[in-house]
């Protein structure tokens, strides 16, 4: 199994810093839809109102306080949980910087579906690749451990909570929003079914 976990290991790292970019491209490109964004990018986009940072660096300042929410909870990180935090901001800004604005509403829901696989694609990449679940996942399997809540009465505690405090700020909430809210978990589990790497040889272990 070790040796077959080596074998594996390039196509892993290099799985999980695709999976990452990508899914900073895939925010940027839901945000510049503009018909509403994720639950937790609508936190960020509300504080990018009132502060003077870019969405990616509020993105990576908010993980790192979700993931200092771990502590308590004694979730370990991974060094995927890691990067997450620190590479999915960056790329994001990169897409927002590329990515044209005020375009026409039809090619702003494109940009909206084609950022939404994109972003499913991606969380398939980056858990398929087995080193460790993203800061917000975990914060959600942690207080599913340690509460015994189901996990969709702790995922939508914590994103309703999101959505308010975010709209609150002056965050995009719109049928984008409740879209995400529908249709990421059935593509997302799609995409990991696809992308799980096989870490023993034999059947693909369960993503983290």
């Amino acid at each position: 199994m070790t040796s077959s976990r080596g074998r594996r290991l390039p196509r892993r790292i290099t799985q999980l810093l695709v999976g990452l970019f990508l899914y900073g491209i895939g925010i940027a490109f839901m945000i510049r839809g503009a018909i509403g964004a994720a639950p937790w990018d609508v936190l960020s986009q509300g504080v990018a109102r009132h502060v003077p940072l870019t969405f990616g660096t509020i993105t990576i300042l908010i993980s790192i306080v979700v993931l200092l929410l771990w502590l308590p909870l004694r979730q370990r990180f991974g060094i995927g949980t890691v990067l997450n935090a620190l590479l999915v901001g960056p790329s994001a800004d990169v897409g927002l910087l590329l990515i044209p604005v005020n375009q026409s509403l039809w090619l702003r829901i494109g940009f909206f579906i084609f950022g939404l696989l994109v972003l499913s694609a991606a969380t398939g990449l980056y858990i398929g690749a087995h080193f460790g679940p993203g800061p917000r996942d975990g914060l959600m399997t942690g207080l599913h451990a340690r509460t015994g809540w189901p996990i969709w009465v702790v995922r939508t505690g914590l994103e309703v909570t999101v959505v308010a405090v975010g709209w609150s700020l002056g965050g995009n909430v719109g049928i984008g929003t409740l879209a995400f809210a529908l249709l990421v978990g059935p593509l997302c589990q799609y995409f990991m079914r696809i992308f799980a790497v096989r870490l023993d040889g034999g059947e693909k272990a369960a993503p983290v």
